[in-house]
């Protein structure tokens, strides 16, 4: 099991290395110049110049990228000179940070990784997805959360009636919603339940966990503005979880032991609660971690429709403003975070099948 997790480890390190080089260069050859997009109007040559001097854009690209892999590393080094340096930390000793090694003018430090800063609003990128992240996770949570419900109940009701038309029903709607782009579905939902639906369901088109008071009191929790881009992010797992477990279900109902059961007077309830349930979710719950991983990462559309103030905002606004840090820093964190939650869901997956550690 300890080769099996360190080998998995290994994987994610090479896979997060990659994204890095290929967000790096990517966003670095782009057309358009971030140092324009901040001086507006007033931008002459000499002002992009100095701009593009004091982002370190005007560096040799792979100059640029060994500096970028500098920020990013948790063991990088510090310039300890008055003279310009080749990296860019020199922003970093405003964070905490621990000196290992002095070597001349150069000092190695531990520190943790640095996104750099928001070329617009001159915030750290920490800090812009420490504000952001917990609204996209409080959404990706409560959407899964609504689909792995909604999605077991509805999964085995339809293996009890196989074949008939509540089945079918059933399975008609959850290839719908496997069918539905996010972006389609979130304006669909959006029109329907808040424009033409409002004056019943009273939900809002566009709205943040939390909304302003009238008086100016504050700010105050506003649940009802989650439901529906949650309802909207949950339809295809939801799908997809409905069919899984209705065909797990059917799996185990097959079984001998189930029979058996059956044949010694056990009624139809207590033989799916106690001996179905118990072994057709496991490959649901898994599968829902990686759903999981998914809704964070894939709930950029939703959020822009529904102008939820959370990654996809952050990152679609970085992209419209060219502020490449932002972006290329929420992409990293995303990318680190799928690659920890496939990580855990390989070790469960070990843990349940033994079989899986030998390959």
């Amino acid at each position: 099991m300890f080769r099996y997790t360190i080998k998995r480890l290994l994987y994610g390190l090479l896979v997060i290395l990659g994204v890095v080089v290929v967000v790096f260069f990517l966003f670095n050859v782009l057309p358009g110049d971030p140092a324009r997009m901040m001086l507006g109007q007033r931008a002459d040559a000499e002002s992009v110049e100095m701009i593009n001097k004091d982002l370190g854009r005007d560096r040799p690209l792979m100059v640029q990228f060994a500096g970028y892999l500098n920020d990013l590393m948790p063991l990088s080094f510090h310039n300890n000179s008055d003279e310009e340096s080749y990296f860019y930390l020199d922003d970093s000793k405003y964070q905490p940070y621990a000196s290992l090694l002095k070597a001349g003018s150069t000092t190695v430090v531990l520190k943790a990784p640095y996104l750099r800063r928001s070329y617009q609003s001159k915030r750290k990128v920490s800090e812009i997805l420490a504000t952001s992240f917990p609204q996209t996770a409080i959404l990706a949570v409560t959407a899964m959360a609504f689909a792995l419900a909604l999605g077991i109940v509805l999964g085995i009701v339809s293996a009890l009636h196989n074949g008939s038309w509540v089945d079918r029903l059933i399975l008609f709607f959850s290839t719908l919603g496997m069918s539905l782009p996010s972006f389609f579905a979130a304006i669909l939902i959006a029109w329907l339940f808040a424009y033409v639906l409002g004056d019943l369901t009273h939900l809002n088109m566009f709205g943040n966990l939390t909304t302003v008071d009238d008086y100016g009191t504050g700010e105050y929790l506003d649940l009802k503005n989650l439901i529906l881009p949650a309802l909207t992010l949950g339809i295809r797992p939801l799908a997809t979880l409905t069919t899984l477990t209705k065909n797990s279900m059917l799996e185990v109902l097959s079984q001998d032991y189930v029979r058996t059961a059956r044949a010694k007077g056990m009624t139809r309830r207590r033989v799916i609660m106690r001996h179905v349930l118990r072994n057709a979710m496991n490959p649901v719950v898994t599968s829902a971690s990686g759903w999981l991983a998914g809704l964070l990462a894939g709930a950029v559309f939703v959020e822009y429709v529904f102008d939820w103030k959370g990654m996809g905002v952050v990152i679609v606004d970085g992209l419209e403003k060219y502020d490449f840090p932002v972006v290329m820093g929420s992409i990293l964190f995303i990318c680190v975070l799928l690659v920890i939650i496939n990580i855990l869901t390989d070790i469960l997956y070990a843990l349940l099948d033994p079989r899986i550690r030998l390959q």
